[in-house]
């Protein structure tokens, strides 16, 4: 039923089965028909913090990818999910792509320029590395996205999409519940196609350069490939994200990419829990909640002090650095470790010690 201590898998399917109980699988149909009927039922207001989440997972994929999983430090993802962003609306609005194909190549244009300024991590690491992401940051959006390519056809900082350009076949997508089922469908298949991928040949090579990248060139990992396929899927999954996010907005701008994001994107798998999938959902979930929690708390009390609603931008922000000190002092693994923890604890109950 939930696999007690002492029972084990007979087979090699079943021990890499994704949901390996029946109880299990129970919980996985409950959390789809949550998902799929449940949640819409809770009004847009709802929905809007599900897509916030849902984009910041689809932006923190990557930086998982990156930092938990092949050990190139970055701190210029949000470069990434910018052209991804841009490459859509230009697709749609100069050459009438439809969005579907605009986003598949915004995405892979998006995984060959992350490749570019993942050329320098075959020579430097570490500090160095993150210089040259930061590089990324700064080059693609304050200079040649801001300067050149937000000014197309005459256009000023923003492109603006108009109402019925985001379609995926007879599906117009103008509704926050028609945004909501494809930030759910992005979400499913980034989170099905990494899972896979970190379980193939590639996977285990990039953890073994994060462990250690001389043992894993002496044992016959060719280091520098992996770490660009590396840089290229990342720039990819920041390229759907960037994507997905004018679906929601309608409009795209360098505002939306500023070096923050990418700073962000770092604690959030800080505080979700480094080199696991579940730690990118679970930080999105953390933070996007605790910062709508903050809102709510902040709200009340403009009235009485104005200075709280002009400066909660810098609440916002120190309160997001205060969850990350709090978090690597009391729970350095993050949020993943604990949950692990938790099952752990119910699965071998109640010989749990």
């Amino acid at each position: 039923m939930y696999l007690p201590s002492g029972v084990y898998h007979e087979t090699y399917r079943a021990d890499h089965a994704w949901w390996q109980a029946t109880f299990v699988r129970a919980k996985m149909a409950f959390l789809v028909l949550l998902l799929i009927v449940g949640l819409p039922l809770a009004g847009n207001y709802a929905l809007s913090v599900a897509n916030i989440i849902g984009y910041t997972i689809l932006s923190a994929f990557g930086v998982q990818l990156l930092i938990g999983y092949s050990g190139q430090l970055t701190l210029g993802h949000a470069a990434f999910i910018a052209v991804g962003g841009y490459a859509t609306a230009i697709g749609m609005l100069q050459y009438g792509l439809p969005y579907p194909v605009s986003m598949a190549l915004g995405a892979i244009l998006a995984g060959l320029w992350s490749v570019l300024f993942g050329l320098p991590s075959a020579r430097v690491k570490g500090f160095y590395l993150i210089m040259t992401t930061m590089a990324a940051q700064f080059v693609t959006v304050d200079f040649i996205i801001t300067q050149y390519v937000s000014r197309v056809s005459g256009r000023e900082q923003s492109f603006s999409l108009p109402p019925g350009t985001i379609t995926v076949g007879p599906w117009v997508i103008d509704t926050e519940l028609k945004v909501y089922y494809l930030m759910i469908a992005l979400v499913t298949l980034c989170t099905m196609g990494m899972a896979n991928l970190l379980r193939t040949r590639v996977g285990r090579a990039w953890i073994a350069i994060r462990d250690n990248d001389i043992a894993a060139e002496m044992m016959g990992v060719n280091v520098v490939r992996y770490k660009l396929m590396a840089f290229f899927v990342a720039g990819v999954l920041g390229g759907l994200a960037g994507s997905f996010w004018i679906s929601s907005l309608y409009v795209v701008s360098p505002d939306h990419f500023q070096f923050s994001w990418s700073v962000w994107l770092v604690g959030v798998i800080l505080i979700g829990g480094v080199g696991s999938l579940h730690g990118v959902i679970f930080g999105s979930i953390f933070v996007t909640v605790l910062l709508e929690a903050l809102k709510f708390a902040v709200i009340p009390l403009s009235d009485a002090y104005p200075a709280l609603s002009t400066g909660f931008l810098y609440i916002k922000e120190g309160v997001f650095g205060l969850a990350i000190v709090v978090f690597l002092l009391y729970e350095p693994r993050g949020l993943a470790y604990r949950w692990q923890q938790l099952k752990n604890y119910f699965n071998l109950w109640p010989f749990a010690y």
